[in-house]
């Protein structure tokens, strides 16, 4: 990773500016409602200063704390585990109905839960995905303008590099996080627009050729996914549908679409850890059978790869497909980031359960049985995990034929 002539404090700086004038464009008059683990108050700071320099009305930070959520878990009581915060919940979807932003920033501890009942961190990741789901239908509807960004911690600093002292760890992951994120170069807004124009290049390839299916085949894989009727391919920036052009992660480097929930056929095997709510889940191997999953495994965290299975009907169906090549920044830095930020953006993906809608044409209107019916996944869950390596050829089909798109992890 090349070394940089910006101190900390400048590219601290540069990564609030990224995120508020390319990840979420805010608005003038616009409210912006931010959450956060409480050791990203000095770059909430920043990003409050930018966002009411470009307009904003009032910006709002809830912040979250691991130790807190950690004490839930050793010391909450056994009816409490099925509780949710809907009246925050429902605030928040009032927010973003009325026209706020949404930022989240992500970086708390990847193993926090490690050690906690599966069963009770299954019942509050339930909860709240229930009680949340009137404001993540706001997102996943693209609704409004979002955008998700990271902070480096000192806990997930030594998970991420546990061979180096804390100060080296934090020093190491703030350095991968800004060169993911394009802010230690000379013009960071410039190169997220170049950016956003070859990944622009790629979906409009996709939507040119109008695949009926994918197929991945590789160790362990043999997969055929179906794509939806009326797909659409997305990748970088896009316009919400509140008309402001964002770009919703920070890094990113897929180009993705909407799967047919009921056209998955075969096998396929993760080629990257999972970690979910806390907890790690690898060697994931699964079947599909008419776009459910039938059988599913884990060479570590399968009864938590059960029990988000088990979430709702559409948990064990896919509600996106993603292709990554394995030459992006991530995948050549050879970190594992342990976040699903940065590790999709290191290889092609798919997603249990809801799909993006956005990735759709013409989806006003239309009833939930009505989008399934085309292929849009509903589940409270959309938990991605990473199926791509150098390994991993992948072909488009097209009325039977196939199209070879991309060759040991890099495009055609």
């Amino acid at each position: 990773m090349p070394t940089s002539s910006f101190t900390h404090e400048q590219l601290l700086d540069r990564l609030a500016e990224v995120s508020v004038r390319t990840g979420l464009n805010i608005s003038p008059g616009q409210q912006l409602i931010i959450t956060a683990g409480l050791e990203a108050v000095p770059l909430i700071r920043r990003i409050t200063a930018h966002a009411y320099k470009a307009g904003a009305s009032l910006v709002t930070t809830l912040y979250q704390d691991d130790e807190t959520t950690l004490a839930r878990f050793i010391h909450g009581h056994e009816d409490g585990f099925d509780t949710a915060a809907g009246w925050l919940a429902n605030g928040m979807a009032e927010a973003f109905g009325n026209g706020a932003a949404r930022m989240a920033i992500t970086g708390g501890n990847p193993t926090l839960l490690k050690d906690q009942n599966p069963d009770h961190i299954s019942r509050v990741s339930r909860a709240n995905s229930a009680a949340y789901r009137p404001a993540m239908e706001r997102i996943t509807n693209f609704d409004i303008n979002w955008n998700i960004i990271a902070c480096a911690t000192p806990a997930w600093a030594q998970q991420v590099f546990p061979d180096l002292p804390e100060d080296e760890a934090l020093k190491a992951l703030w350095n991968g996080i800004f060169h993911a994120s394009r802010v230690d170069v000379a013009d960071p807004v410039s190169a997220w627009a170049a950016h956003n124009k070859t990944l622009h290049a790629r979906a409009a390839m996709l939507n040119d050729r109008r695949f009926d299916a994918l197929h991945f085949t590789g160790p362990g894989t043999d997969l055929t996914v179906g794509l939806a009727d009326g797909h659409l391919w997305a990748g970088g920036a896009e316009e919400a549908r509140n008309g402001v052009v964002c770009n919703p992660n920070i890094p990113t480097e897929e180009v993705f679409t909407t799967p047919h929930c009921a056209r998955v056929e075969g096998t396929v095997s993760s080629t990257k850890p999972l970690f979910h709510q806390g907890s790690l889940i690898d060697g994931i191997q699964v079947r599909f059978e008419k776009g459910r999953i039938v059988e599913a495994h884990a060479s570590k965290g399968e009864n938590v790869l059960n029990r988000i299975l088990e979430s709702d009907a559409g948990a064990r169906r896919i509600g996106e497909v993603a292709l990554v090549p394995h030459s992006s920044p991530i995948s050549q830095s050879g970190i594992l980031y342990q976040n699903t930020l940065f590790d999709e953006n290191a290889a092609c993906h798919i997603a249990l359960g809801q799909a993006y809608t956005k990735c759709m044409t013409d989806p006003d209107g239309l009833s939930e049985d009505e989008l399934i019916a085309r292929g849009a996944n509903h589940s409270i869950i959309h938990i991605d995990w990473m199926i791509g390596s150098d390994r991993i050829d992948i072909d488009g089909v097209k009325d039977g034929q196939k199209v070879p798109l991309m060759r040991s992890g890099e495009w055609v």
